[in-house]
C-alpha cells in the first residue's frame, strides 16, 4: 500500500515552522526535516501518535493513500 506524508503542507497551512512543530511534538529535529523534506518517508507510528496527539487530528491528515501508477512516475522520474 504505497502512502506518502502531508507533513508538509500541515505545517505550512497551520503557519507554523518546523521548530514549533518539533517543540509542539516532542519529535527529533532530524525526523521533523526529514518528514517534511521528504513525502514519501512515512511516519513511524510513535511519530504519528504524538503528532495526532499533540494537535489532535486524525492520522488521515498527516498521510495519504497514493495510487500505484503514481508512485511508478515518481521512481521512473527520480532515475
Amino acid at each position: 500500500m504505497p502512502v506518502r506524508n502531508k507533513i508538509k503542507q500541515f505545517i505550512d497551512d497551520r503557519g507554523i515552522t518546523r521548530y514549533q512543530f518539533r517543540k509542539d511534538t516532542g519529535l527529533s529535529a532530524t525526523t521533523v526535516y526529514a518528514l517534511y523534506d521528504n513525502p514519501w518517508q512515512v511516519p513511524h507510528v510513535t511519530a504519528m501518535n504524538k503528532i495526532c496527539d499533540s494537535y489532535r487530528v486524525q492520522p488521515s491528515e498527516l498521510i495519504e493513500w497514493v495510487p500505484p501508477e503514481e508512485v511508478s512516475d515518481h521512481v521512473q522520474q527520480t532515475k
